[in-house]
């Protein structure tokens, strides 16, 4: 077999891990940030500022939010079940130093500070949680699409061939969500008045990068000849097609629809798809070609799976600007987000109990066809991520709480309420990306160039499978290329944040 065949085989004919497994990794890359706050409050405890290096902060921020993730999903995955309780007994061993050390005058009962706390007052107009859903998303889907290709990389966390649950399956579904989180039909106010179709115009626009980068990867692909795992998207479709039509889809459909109904257009969408996959030849059809014969024989047939799978994403994305909608609602104190808590758990305990009924009246959760189980999996385990990183924050206020005068980057900021005829609007809005932020942080540098930082790993992603055999690289070679890529990367972005360019002029 040539190399590239090796690599084609090497990505294919996999059957993802348990929903489990998936979930215990989920409570990483919160962990990871928490000790990350707890770091940053600690040191401000000891030497009464913060830390003013950009070189410590960048060298702080890698070795806490990236690199771990690089070795749980190498080397370390034989343990991953171990790592989230290493990660939490190492932040609380960091809480308790604090709660011990902070200033004696905020010495008060335990339970009278839990009792301030939840009356604490956050800034409303800012959800950094959302921010952090979705750069992390990108990080860890940058980490994926080199790391798979090396042999310490489990074969259980690839994209699964037909049925199944892998990491990177879940990754494609939260850049979808993440991406809806977003999207202008959100960030406008409610009570500025906008012609119908204007969001659609914009998104019109708006996408030509992702069109633009979809046909830039295809070429390149072709024309050296890169190895490529056909029956994920088809012969000439790619992930970046996908998102642009999705874009401009939703927008099309929100214009005509209320946006507060896009749950409804969610399921409709989800379950009339899954009725044709399920009553239909249309399974077959995306399995095997027209022919039976797995042909690629017509731009349909050849992108069959790519361009029929658009149904379930769109319904992911539907479903995540209603999700959107319910979190952007103003909520200014850490009671009203336990509340909120409260039913985003709700949310992902029936979901998980519908996902769990369609497997087991319909057919497993299948990333090929992004039928209904696959669309109820990612919304389930996205929002289990979410609420993991509203607990962060949280916990980080408590903690900044004991030691006044502390903060921590992409977190809540804690202030006093305004008066009530001072309220701006009911909305709340996420972290945005043209927000300034004077902290140096690496969250906020990705925030700022998400899609070059995704563009960036693509390039270098290609480079390194084309100067190396990732195939037979031992382990330490491995940590080594894959820490290199992902410093290199972050280093751009910290570069470009701190000189506060943003590479976005559409």
């Amino acid at each position: 077999m040539s190399q590239k065949q090796l690599k084609e085989a090497f990505i294919s004919n996999l059957n993802g891990t348990s929903l489990l497994e998936i979930s215990v990794g989920l409570t990483l890359p919160p962990l990871c940030l928490l000790c990350r706050g707890l770091l940053l409050i600690l040191h401000y405890l000891h030497y009464g500022k913060p830390v003013s290096s950009r070189k410590y902060s960048l060298l702080l921020d890698f070795l806490v939010l990236v690199s771990p993730l690089l070795f749980s999903c190498t080397v370390l995955s034989p343990i991953i079940f171990f790592m989230p309780v290493i990660l939490a007994a190492f932040c609380t061993g960091i809480f308790s130093r604090i709660y011990s050390q902070r200033k004696r005058e905020t010495r008060v009962p335990f339970g009278q500070m839990v009792k301030e706390f939840q009356k604490t007052y956050l800034d409303p107009e800012h959800i950094p949680a959302i921010t952090v859903f979705r750069v992390y998303v990108n990080v860890l889907t940058s980490i994926s699409i080199l790391a798979v290709d090396f042999p310490q990389y489990p074969r259980r966390y690839a994209k699964a061939e037909t049925y199944g649950t892998g990491v990177m399956d879940l990754g494609v579904g939260a850049f979808i969500f993440g991406n809806a989180l977003v999207c202008p039909e959100l960030r406008q106010k409610s009570c500025v008045t906008q012609p119908k179709f204007s969001n659609l115009a914009r998104q019109s626009f708006s996408v030509w990068p992702l069109v633009s980068l979809g046909l830039g990867r295809l070429l390149s692909v072709k024309s050296v000849e890169y190895h490529e795992h056909t029956s994920e998207y088809g012969v000439h479709w790619n992930f970046f097609f996908t998102l642009a039509f999705v874009r401009l889809a939703a927008s099309l459909l929100l214009a005509i629809f209320p946006k507060h109904k896009s749950w409804l257009m969610a399921l409709a969408l989800a379950g009339l798809y899954q009725l044709l996959l399920s009553t239909t030849s249309l399974k077959v059809f995306i399995l095997h070609g027209s022919a039976g014969t797995d042909s690629r024989v017509g731009f349909l047939d050849a992108n069959r799976e790519g361009l029929l799978s658009l149904c379930g994403y769109l319904a992911i994305y539907l479903a995540s600007v209603q999700v959107g909608l319910w979190l952007l609602k103003r909520r200014d104190s850490v009671r009203g987000w336990v509340e909120a808590l409260r039913g985003l758990a709700l949310t992902v305990l029936l979901l998980f109990l519908s996902l769990h009924a369609c497997r087991a009246c319909a057919e497993p959760v299948s990333r090929r066809m992004a039928n209904l189980p696959f669309c109820l999996w990612v919304l389930a385990h996205c929002l289990l991520l979410f609420i993991f990183f509203v607990l962060t924050d949280l916990t980080l206020v408590f903690t900044k709480l004991l030691v006044k005068g502390s903060s921590v980057p992409c977190c809540w900021k804690v202030g006093e309420p305004p008066d009530s005829s001072e309220k701006h609007g009911t909305e709340a809005v996420p972290v945005g990306r043209g927000e300034k932020l004077s902290h140096a942080c690496l969250i906020s540098a990705i925030n700022k160039n998400q899609l070059l930082f995704f563009l960036l790993a693509n390039v270098m992603t290609g480079a390194v499978n084309i100067l190396i055999d990732t195939i037979h690289s031992k382990a330490a070679f491995t940590l080594c290329i894959l820490h290199s890529y992902m410093f290199l990367n972050c280093l751009i972005m910290y570069i470009l944040h701190a000189k506060n360019i943003v590479l976005k002029f559409w």
